[in-house]
């Protein structure tokens, strides 16, 4: 185990002076530690949008068009996928855009996101109208209680039900609710994409599998592997407790990615919170943590976390577990601890 160290996640620096790009877009966004995400979609409008439609065109054909959608798959996929889709949970939980210019966010939902396996709305639906609302409960359509945490094929069950069955069970979720202004851009998203889709595969049928469609299934596996490790660790006498319902991971290349994504127990506590604040509220939550013995991981992210639970390396999540204020005696403590918080939940919905 490991004890508290330097965090060196990022946390925001105050510019000397900024570019003529940056002011300009200064002007439409209400906090200028969003500027990052300005640059991000700027990079993808120059690089991404422009490749997808060449691909699109009847410039490239045989092995050339193979030898471009190649690399366009993983520069779009591999390289873009996770900072533009934890950038897109920011915007869900924080207005970027200045009141007059929410049509920005509207544009970026609509025409960005199917570049990168979201259909328009689906996300904000699910994770704003349903996902914070219910905090991994049994009502939560993607919540873990039901399965067996460390168990590949418990993963392979879950992500199957999420894939064949999610949509429909959120579009139900919403619709009970009576939450008409989430169900409705929610169902009509999903429509849309598909029949966009269908109509692009008669302009060109494996442009529209690369560029929409493969993305679409592999965002679905990508976000339920997330989920699954972020809530692997539930205590099951208390499992709507916040701190022992997620875990962090702190100190890891990934969270300069993907704009501290790892800090899930405080993005579950402080939703609200700017990215560059979580590294500060983490600290001010150890108490908090050490009363509930939350799980910390140093050094490693949600990938490194997903592989040890399914290997069962207990012993590797051990190691890179933070002792918060030595809240654990030993390292099989620990592991004792961590093993009870993987055991499926009996669950009953509503």
């Amino acid at each position: 185990m490991k004890s508290l160290s330097l965090i060196t996640d990022p946390v925001y620096i105050q510019k000397e002076q900024y570019s003529s790009y940056e002011k300009f877009w200064l002007k439409f966004i209400n906090d200028k530690r969003d500027l990052p995400f300005i640059h991000l979609l700027t990079t993808i409008h120059l690089l991404v949008i422009p490749y997808a439609i060449l691909l699109f065109t009847p410039l490239l054909s045989g092995w050339y068009w193979w030898l471009a959608a190649i690399p366009y798959f993983y520069i779009s996929q591999f390289y873009f996928k996770g900072p533009f889709g934890l950038m897109l949970h920011c915007h869900c939980h924080r207005k970027c855009y200045k009141k007059p210019y929410q049509f920005f966010f509207k544009y970026m939902v609509w025409f960005i996101c199917p570049f990168f396996g979201h259909t328009p709305e689906s996300y904000f639906g699910h994770h704003m109208g349903m996902h914070h609302v219910e905090n991994n409960m049994p009502d939560d359509t993607s919540s873990t209680m039901g399965y067996q945490r460390d168990s590949a094929r418990a993963f392979i069950k879950y992500w199957l039900a999420f894939l064949f069955s999610g949509v429909a069970a959120t579009f139900v979720y919403l619709f009970k609710r009576k939450r008409k202004k989430l169900y409705i851009p929610f169902s009509v998203g999903e429509i849309s994409f598909f029949i966009v889709c269908i109509a692009l595969c008669f302009v060109n049928f494996k442009a529209t599998m690369v560029i929409f469609f493969i993305p679409l299934l592999f965002a679905r596996l990508v976000m339920m592997l997330g989920n699954w490790t972020q809530h692997a660790f539930i205590d099951a006498e208390d499992p709507e407790n916040l701190y022992t319902s997620s875990i962090n991971c702190i100190n890891t290349v990934y969270n300069h990615k993907c704009w501290n994504d790892g800090y899930h127990v405080v993005h579950h506590t402080r939703p609200g919170a700017h990215y560059t604040e979580h590294p500060s509220i983490f600290l001010s939550q150890q108490e908090e943590m050490t009363k509930n013995k939350t799980l910390v991981f140093d050094g490693i992210h949600y990938l490194h976390v997903f592989a040890y639970l399914l290997t069962k390396r207990y012993d590797k999540l051990a190691e890179n577990l933070v002792n918060i204020n030595n809240m654990f005696a030993n390292s099989e403590e620990a592991i004792t601890l961590m093993k009870a918080r993987t055991r499926k939940i009996p669950v009953a919905l509503s």
